[in-house]
């Protein structure tokens, strides 16, 4: 009798470690609960699959492509997983793999703990009963997070991975921004030159020309964002971005986009209506003064020169202004 090759598949997602599961549901504890399997049923194992940080509903998971690419050229004959969801809780992914990919492919797809099993076609139904439950909890988390998130912003709580350009986490509560003295003399003086008549162009030639870290250097240098490619020369349109940020006033805004829906990464931009605006949750790097000057030069230039080219727009309004724009 052949003996079967099995792949072995685990994955654990930020969701069970924000549930308290990241220690029962661990890569390690997974690994060990389906090696001990393999060996009691005298399966042979080829490979162990492991996706760590990644959410269920994803197809785009390193080792989940690496295995499903092995079992569509033969590489073994069963895939092992602690449960159904540990494989996928999108419900269209596990009907695709399960009742269409992997039975043309001869492969055959077992779980330990809800006991699912493809060679029995009795169990067709509950397999897909499972799908439509695992992407229904999955939906209702998505909600449940969104739900959290909303509460923090009304509360002007900052959400995001990393503080914006001029600020730093505060080191007692990751949700409050405190001024970076590295980096908060760099917004002033951009806010400054611009005042004083260049620019977004020409501001970031000079800040690229001094070597001046732009912020994906700055984040990089602290060992954050480091997935980014490491961008070396400032951007008018970096520039552009920080003069128009109202962080730098001390207030929150956020909740400018949302995704399209819980199954995907895509976002969409909000009107700002919907915007969470909370003032005065941290110390201002710019004050009210300077911040609505430089808007209204920005908006002066919009209504009189639209689209054009930046540099050319801002000569013209010197001109006009008599080169003072101070």
């Amino acid at each position: 009798m052949k003996q079967e090759t099995v792949a072995i598949y685990c994955r654990l997602s930020v969701e069970d470690a924000d549930r308290g599961m990241a220690e029962s549901e661990s890569i390690q504890n997974q690994r060990s609960l389906l090696l001990e399997y393999a060996k009691r049923q005298g399966w042979t194992v080829y490979d162990i699959y492991a996706d760590e940080d990644y959410s269920g509903l994803r197809e785009d998971r390193p080792a989940f492509q690496r295995m499903l690419t092995d079992a569509e050229n033969g590489r073994f004959s069963i895939i092992l997983c602690k449960t159904q969801s540990r494989f996928t809780r999108n419900a269209v992914t596990a009907e695709r793999c399960l009742h269409e990919w992997f039975p043309r492919w001869g492969i055959r797809f077992v779980t330990v703990v809800d006991h699912v099993d493809t060679a029995f076609r009795g169990n067709k139904k509950a397999r897909q009963i499972n799908s439509l439950v695992n992407e229904w909890y999955s939906e209702e988390l998505s909600e449940n997070i969104r739900a959290v998130f909303r509460r923090k912003m009304e509360q002007g709580q900052f959400l995001g991975n990393y503080a914006p350009y001029g600020y730093c986490k505060d080191p007692l509560d990751r949700h409050h921004l405190v001024i970076d003295p590295e980096t908060a003399p760099v917004v002033e003086e951009i806010y400054h030159l611009y005042l004083s008549g260049l620019s977004c162009k020409m501001i970031a030639v000079r800040l690229t020309e001094r070597a001046t870290p732009t912020p994906s250097q700055v984040k990089k240098s602290r060992g954050q964002d480091l997935g980014r490619k490491d961008c070396r020369k400032w951007s008018a349109g970096t520039v552009r971005k920080i003069l128009k940020n109202p962080v730098y006033l001390g207030h929150m805004v956020q909740g400018k986009e949302e995704k399209i829906s819980f199954k995907e990464k895509k976002v969409r931009e909000l009107p700002e209506k919907r915007w969470f605006v909370v003032k005065n949750t941290h110390d201002a790097i710019i004050n009210e003064g300077i911040f609505a000057e430089v808007g209204r030069i920005m908006v002066f230039q919009r209504k009189c020169f639209g689209e054009q080219n930046q540099t050319e727009a801002r000569q013209k309004t010197n001109e006009i202004q008599g080169g003072n724009n101070t």
